[in-house]
Formats: structure tokens, sequence, C-alpha cells
């Protein structure tokens, strides 16, 4: 498809009603939106599949619809890092922070630097994009040692205090999702939980006991990654099995 193709195809989805149920239900208001819903643009992308060309040209548009779009297209390998920093600072609400972080960003070889570096960005969506982007690293890398995920706790920690709603929910995701990650993960999560907990203020508070109340559920589900070390078992069999 052409940029004038996937630019009609996108006028044929609009629906203006749409702008006013995503900003009453859940909070989501962009400039030059025409009201097309995230699963939508999903189905779109997967129909368009990846172009790094068509992708920086629907982003130039400015239509709120075509920029989620361009999240989905672009090759994570081929972005820059100022691609990266040019795009994060149009950031206007949670869904396109997302949307650009959780499978495209994370897995850029940019990703944990700007993790960090945006962590401690005054910019509300900035700032959650660093942490949306810790949250969602372990399912871009599925093979990282723990040890990157441990690198992750001093930030979280250093940044529980910020009372900016879209902020803290990053947080106290990319904290459950570390915890998550492996049991030696989740307990060093927990720890690190029940160490914010002791922090005066609200939003610390709300962080630490939503990430404890998930993390120490009997049922909670671990991802067991990296499998070779915490599936051995299982790996093993697998292995006899393909031989």
């Amino acid at each position: 498809m052409n940029l004038q193709q996937v630019v009609t195809r996108l006028e044929t989805l609009a629906d203006s009603e749409k702008i006013a149920t995503k900003e009453r239900k859940f909070g989501i208001k962009a400039r030059n939106s025409i009201g097309i819903y995230h699963k939508d643009l999903k189905v779109l992308a997967k129909e368009i599949g990846c172009d790094n060309r068509l992708a920086i040209e629907l982003f130039d548009t400015g239509i709120y619809e075509a920029r989620i779009l361009c999240s989905k297209i672009y090759d994570p390998k081929c972005i820059t890092e100022e691609q990266m920093n040019q795009w994060a600072m149009t950031f206007e609400n949670w869904e396109i922070c997302d949307s650009f972080c959780m499978g495209f960003f994370a897995k850029s070889k940019h990703g944990l630097a700007k993790a960090f570096e945006w962590s401690g960005n005054e910019h509300e969506f900035i700032k959650r994009a660093g942490f949306v982007i810790m949250a969602a690293y372990g399912f871009a890398d599925k093979t990282a040692s723990n040890e990157a995920f441990e690198s992750f706790f001093p930030v979280i920690e250093r940044e529980v205090n910020d009372e900016r709603t879209y902020v803290k929910k990053a947080i106290n995701w990319a904290l459950r999702n570390i915890g998550k990650r492996n049991v030696d993960l989740n307990k060093l999560a927990i720890v690190v939980a029940k160490r914010i907990l002791a922090n005066d203020s609200k939003s610390a508070k709300w962080i630490a006991k939503n990430a404890i109340s998930e993390l120490e559920k009997p049922d909670v589900s671990i991802l067991d990654y990296p499998r070779l070390i915490y599936r051995p078992m299982a790996n093993k069999a697998l292995h006899r099995a393909s031989r």
C-alpha cells in the first residue's frame, strides 16, 4: 500500500463518536484524531506488514491514528536514537506512548538506554515511556540476564514519589512485570516493593501495595525467562524429542 491508499483506509474506518468514547472511557485525548480504535489499527498494520518508508510518511501526516499505525509497521532494528527522541516528544497520551514503547522501542537496540534516560524526564508521557519500556523489556528480550532487570530497581525506587497518574501506573507496571519474569526476580521485586512501602507519599504506597498484592499471590503467573535457566527439565525433554 502507498500513503494515499492507507490514508483512504483510515478515513473509511474513522468515526467521530469513537473520539468521545475513548476520552470518556479511557482518558485518551488526542489532537488530530479521526476516531479509530486501536484494535482496528492492529488489523490494518498486519495487512500492511513492515514498511519503514510508509511508516515515516504516516507519522508525518500528523493524523493521530496514522502515527499509531507508524509504530506498528516500522522495523525496530532500524529505528535511530534521533527518531526515538523526536517521536517521543510528540506523545500526548498513554495510548500512543504505549503503542510506540511496547512492541517497538523496547525491541530497539537503543531501548534500554532510553528507558534509563527517559525515566528522569519531566514530560509526563516521555517519563512514562521510560517505564513502559522497562515493563515491556521482559517480553522483548526473553534471554536477557537478571542483572538487566535488577538495574531497573534503583530507578523505580528513585521515581516512586511522582504523583502523576500515568507515571505512577507505569512505574507499578514495570515493577510487577519484572517480578513476574522468574522466581528470583519475583523475590527481589517483592523486597523492593516492601522497601518502597516505607515512603510517605501516596503514590509510593499505592505502587508498592499494588505490586505486593499481585506478586505474592500463590497463583501469580511467572514467565520463567530465560527458559534455558528456569525450565531446564523442559528444555532437556524438548532436546531429546528433537533428536
